[in-house]
């Protein structure tokens, strides 16, 4: 049941930040927070990660839909088996992401993305582009869900005891 409550309380609770930043944020304004390590900024992502397949936002939504459902079986399937604590914890976040992401791209047509990084001034040219670059993505809630959730599902499988030789 803890499993299921992380997917709900992620997915509620980007669901509810997306809400509020569709209604009190403007397009292009940012916020600092976090002593201006991060800012608030609404930004409507119509792709993927990192606006991959932007201008395809309905191949993008049925491969989103497509890849919840099969993760859902996974989830479902993992739910059964005793153990594995690890495994259905990253899933449960992997999916809270995945549908809320899901979500607004069937709803929306496209992601309320609202939270970026800032770093501190560089000299270096190649660092300097680098920088702005990294400044240039947003993020939402479920994004740190779907990012999470997959780094441990990888550190797991890198770490598993039973693995069984090739």
């Amino acid at each position: 049941m803890r499993y299921i409550m992380t997917l709900v309380s992620l997915f509620a609770a980007d669901s509810g930040i997306k809400h509020y930043i569709e209604k009190h944020v403007a397009q292009g304004t940012e916020k600092p927070i976090l002593g201006g390590k991060c800012c608030i900024r609404k930004h409507h992502n119509t792709g993927a990660m990192l606006h991959l397949g932007g201008n395809r936002a309905g191949l993008v939504a049925a491969l989103s839909l497509v890849f919840s459902a099969f993760m859902s079986g996974i989830f479902a399937a993992a739910l059964t088996v005793k153990g594995n604590a690890v495994l259905k914890g990253a899933l449960a976040m992997l999916l809270g992401g995945a549908y809320s992401n899901t979500y607004d791209r069937l709803k929306r047509h496209y992601v309320v993305d609202y939270v970026s990084f800032r770093f501190p001034p560089v000299k270096n040219r190649l660092l300097g582009r680098l920088k702005n670059a990294l400044e240039a993505v947003v993020f939402n809630l479920s994004d740190f869900g779907i990012i999470i959730g997959a780094m441990l599902i990888v550190v797991r499988e890198l770490f598993r005891s039973d693995k069984k030789a090739s």
